[in-house]
């Protein structure tokens, strides 16, 4: 206790003296730490044939801010097949849902393409993605129409272009 008392006041005496005060820098309030700003999308294409989902798609970063790294989710409205062979920064985290990780977005730029092909429980006619963001590496979004979408799938061999 006493060897605190004496720092305490060694300190007291310190900031009293003329010299320390004149060496001092001021301490300045910042104030709150301020988000960057980005504005995610994903751009790309589906097609399905025979419980077989083919998937090719590009994040995009409208900026203003660019970003180290994000996490897109991708649910699917079936259940997926229980072995999937998904792609490294990929990982399936429930029946019907793989999470990626995005990688750099740079302001006003596009991210690495992520490509896969899921296969469904079963062979249905049609299925449904849904495609959202899940953390925007620390940035704010504030802009939810272009990273958050649905398309629907029908098992023709079609492309369906998001």
């Amino acid at each position: 206790m006493r060897i605190l008392c004496g720092l305490g006041a060694a300190a007291l005496v310190a900031l009293a003296s003329p010299a320390a005060t004149a060496t001092t820098a001021p301490v300045v309030d910042a104030g709150p730490a301020v988000a960057p700003e980005a504005d995610l999308a994903y751009h790309g294409h589906l097609s399905m044939t025979g419980g077989r989902v083919d998937l090719l798609m590009t994040p995009q970063n409208h900026g203003p801010s660019g970003i180290a790294e994000a996490t897109v989710r991708l649910r699917w409205s079936v259940p997926l097949a229980d072995e999937q062979g998904l792609p490294a920064g990929c990982a399936r985290t429930e029946v019907r849902t793989v999470m990626c990780r995005t990688g750099a977005l740079p302001a006003d730029g596009w991210g690495e393409t992520i490509t896969m092909a899921v296969r469904l429980r079963g062979a249905p006619s049609e299925v449904t993605l849904g495609i959202d963001t899940v953390w925007g590496g620390g940035a704010v979004d504030r802009n939810h129409h272009n990273d958050r979408q649905e398309v629907l799938v029908l098992d023709t061999g079609d492309t369906y272009v998001f």
